[in-house]
């Protein structure tokens, strides 16, 4: 006699492995507030491996050209940190908002990351007209 057995698909699924890599951001959101046009755009997302194995990062990447990241290639040992260093482009005006996602070996295989910035083109012309002559008052 033959037995058959089904499987469902839920049971099919692989459960995380327990001992596996895991990532843990200091901050998930950074917002530079209000800054001029052409102000410093670098920010770092500063992360931790709090699993027990290597951590990997296979890809970072933005939702706009205008924001490029760079990350820690090598593999992050148990306990040791890395960081995805951002560079947004301050030469567009306006209240800005931009998604960095993190692709890894990690339990949570992706995170999303987030920069806010504020570029009020009115405060580069205040800064510019508050330029004073020497000698005069």
């Amino acid at each position: 006699a033959l037995a058959f057995t089904t499987v469902k698909a839920q049971d099919a699924a692989v459960p995380a492995n327990p001992n596996g890599p895991d990532i843990q951001f200091a901050k998930t959101v950074h917002d530079y507030g209000t800054i001029i046009q052409g102000a410093d755009g670098n920010c770092d997302f500063k992360f931790k491996n709090t699993g027990k194995e290597p951590l990997i990062l296979s890809n970072v990447v933005s939702s706009c050209g205008c924001t490029v990241p760079s990350w820690t290639r090598d593999p992050i040992m148990p306990g040791k940190e890395g960081t995805i260093k951002v560079k947004y482009d301050t030469n567009r005006i306006g209240v800005i908002g931009k998604q960095i996602t993190v692709m890894s070996n990690a339990k949570t295989e992706r995170v999303v990351l987030q920069i806010l910035v504020k570029l009020n083109q009115n405060q580069l012309n205040k800064c510019r007209k508050k330029t004073v002559t020497p000698g005069t008052t």
